[in-house]
């Protein structure tokens, strides 16, 4: 069983910056690829951003490529999500993620939310226009 505890959420203005931490306990954590989602009100969950067991390869949703980093430390067990330039659109409750598998997926089946199996409680990013 992996644990997974987001935090870093808050309100911010539209430009600003924020980082989300993800810490896990349980099970081994450092092989298996790791990854954020959102949902905004009234909407599904989508894919944010995931990153391999190294650090070395990752995907972004195209809504958020350029302005979100994704990163890791295995020591640490700890999952980060750095978000520049936000906007109102961003506005959603952000949820970390991982699986059993150490497999590293293709960007079509890691954006997926059901190739992940363990899931954190969320923590809430307001973004105000």
């Amino acid at each position: 069983q992996v644990q997974l505890v987001e935090s870093g959420g808050g309100l911010v203005q539209a430009g600003g910056s924020l980082t989300l931490s993800c810490a896990a306990s349980g099970r081994t954590f450092s092989r298996q690829p790791m990854g954020w989602f959102r949902q905004a009100p009234g909407k599904e969950r989508e894919f944010v951003a995931t990153i391999n067991w190294s650090g070395g390869s990752t995907y972004y949703a195209d809504s958020v490529k350029g302005r979100f980093t994704i990163s890791r430390d295995n020591a640490k067990k700890t999952v980060y999500l750095r978000m520049n330039s936000l906007k109102p659109e961003d506005t959603a409750v952000y949820y970390c993620t991982t699986k059993r598998s150490e497999q590293w997926l293709t960007y079509s089946s890691a954006s997926y939310s059901g190739a992940y199996d363990y899931w954190g409680q969320g923590t809430q990013v307001t973004v105000s226009s």
